[in-house]
């Protein structure tokens, strides 16, 4: 089981979800409903919804880029560690994914924009998961996954 512990950083987000956190935890009530791999376990992240400049100073403190991203994942672990931990652990944090309110596509379109912090916020949990995407083999079976888990909250 996934669990996801929300937090507001910027006020501006209740203007596009009214509740994330009951958001998100619709959505990943429905990706576990779906996905059984992790039945038996706990697996929580945080999820830090954000805005330019707090992403822009974690993007430069931790990955020596002083600019602002769309979305950051910061994966507690490998994917080697992770499924070592999976056999061992029941509960196991497995980091944090902060993502920026102002890089995301169409504010004018609450559904579209939904879709595309959807899209982001996925994309980071599968980051860390331990999914990479700089080698094409590793960016195909990362959007496989992103696609399903994508389908899975839409259903």
């Amino acid at each position: 089981m996934i669990k996801v512990n929300v937090l507001l950083n910027n006020i501006h987000w209740n203007y596009y979800i009214k509740n994330p956190n009951a958001y998100i935890d619709r959505k990943i009530s429905r990706i576990n409903k779906k996905d059984k791999l992790f039945k038996k376990k706990v697996l929580i992240c945080s999820l830090l919804l954000s805005g330019p400049s707090e992403i822009k100073k974690l993007n430069s403190k931790f990955r020596n880029k002083n600019k602002s991203t769309d979305v950051l994942s910061f994966p507690f672990y490998s994917k080697k560690k992770l499924a070592q931990l999976i056999k061992k652990e029941k509960d196991i944090y497995l980091g944090d994914i902060i993502i920026n309110l102002k890089k995301i596509k169409n504010k004018n379109n609450k559904t579209q924009f939904k879709k595309n912090f959807d899209y982001l916020w996925i994309h980071g949990l599968l980051h860390l998961f331990g999914y990479k995407h700089k080698l094409n083999k590793d960016f195909r079976a990362m959007r496989r996954i992103e696609k399903k888990y994508f389908q899975y909250i839409n259903e």
